[in-house]
């Protein structure tokens, strides 16, 4: 997210944008693919999630919620709301910070925790790297920090302002980890110990009924769809972005529909497929555990281009990453990679 932030506000431009001019088009189609296809995949899962959040709360069949969350979250966009709604929602998802509490609740062996958590245990099963390619893969989802530089290409925010603002989006991700960390104990204290697998989002939401009680769907299901009013957006506008960015074409949020039609064109397609795919008939879990999975098999092509531009003077000019950020980052990109060569070896061979 912090080499994000720096190309962004270096550049003033997308990630797409600067792939195809420094690295030509062939490079930009495989970074347009490989983000645009997990983004429909996610933006569908999301779909989901958000519907089974509301039957959560309503008892109505998620499926019934698929195409009003999709034409709610295009409206936003097309009616240029979605910035005043994100100053809103931003804070519901806080609701899972509700996991913290949790987890002190149901009393887990913190020795164990704290060990297992420093020095992990590595597993050769295809289960196993399943989960460790869907975590990865939904923690480094490409649209997140494509998203990222997008943002703030289109801010602007001063050079000398940098160090700041690449604080700004750390400050956001080690807030995103600590909660995660929380939600997986809070879950292995509660379902994991008793071997439950989770197939449900009622299932799910039992890992907050040591704070809960009767009432953890209801407050897990409030976070779930806040999570899903913030993605759908982003997924849409980021996928019209990167289309457009690709072939050179007009688009912003900001744009009337009427000046930029190709634009909510682009966002109007990925919402009938993503319909299409979250009415196929895949339960919401299994879904988003798919899109996580895929996410973490695409996530090195795009993540190897940012880098790449990062540390290109040619780019970046006087501006190029420090010597713990370039490190960081490759780190980052070999973990992924190799997880995800670990999974597709496991999985077709």
């Amino acid at each position: 997210q912090a080499i994000s932030t720096r190309v962004g506000a270096v550049t003033k431009c997308g990630l797409e944008d600067l792939v195809r001019r420094r690295y030509g088009k062939i490079a930009a189609l495989f970074v347009l693919f490989s983000v645009v296809l997990v983004n429909v995949l996610t933006f569908a899962a999301d779909l989901e999630g958000g519907g089974a959040a509301l039957k959560l709360l309503s008892g109505v069949d998620y499926r019934l919620w698929v195409v009003p969350l999709a034409a709610l979250s295009l409206m936003l966009l097309i009616l240029n709301s979605f910035r005043k709604l994100e100053r809103i929602l931003i804070y519901i998802p806080l609701a899972f910070l509700s996991y913290i509490i949790a987890a002190v609740l149901a009393r887990p062996d913190w020795g164990a925790v704290l060990r297992d958590s420093l020095l992990p245990h590595f597993h050769s099963g295809s289960a196993y790297s399943a989960g460790a390619i869907a975590l990865l893969g939904t923690t480094l989802t490409a649209y997140a920090y494509v998203w990222q530089e997008l943002e703030t290409s289109e801010d602007a925010p001063p050079l000398r302002r940098l160090g700041l603002v690449q604080v700004d989006a750390t400050i956001g991700a080690v807030c995103a980890g600590i909660t995660f960390w929380f939600i997986t104990i809070a879950t292995g204290a509660t379902l994991g110990v008793h071997h439950r697998t989770v197939e449900t989002a009622d299932q799910a939401a039992q890992a907050l009924a040591p704070l809960a009680g009767h009432f953890a769907s209801t407050l897990f299901g409030v976070g779930l769809l806040g999570s899903a009013l913030l993605a759908l957006p982003v997924l849409l506008a980021t996928s019209a972005y990167i289309v457009t960015e690709m072939f050179g074409w007009r688009g912003k949020l900001d744009a009337k529909f009427f000046q930029a039609r190709r634009f909510y064109w682009i966002m109007i397609v990925i919402c009938i497929i993503g319909c299409a795919i979250a009415l196929a008939g895949v339960q919401p879990i299994r879904l988003l555990f798919i899109s996580s999975i895929a996410g973490g098999i695409a996530t090195p092509i795009s993540l190897v281009y940012l880098l790449l531009t990062a540390c290109d003077e040619r780019v970046v000019k006087e501006y190029g990453l420090p010597l713990w950020l370039r490190i960081g980052g490759w780190a980052t990109t070999a973990i992924v990679t190799i997880a995800a060569a670990i999974f597709l070896y496991q999985t077709f061979v």
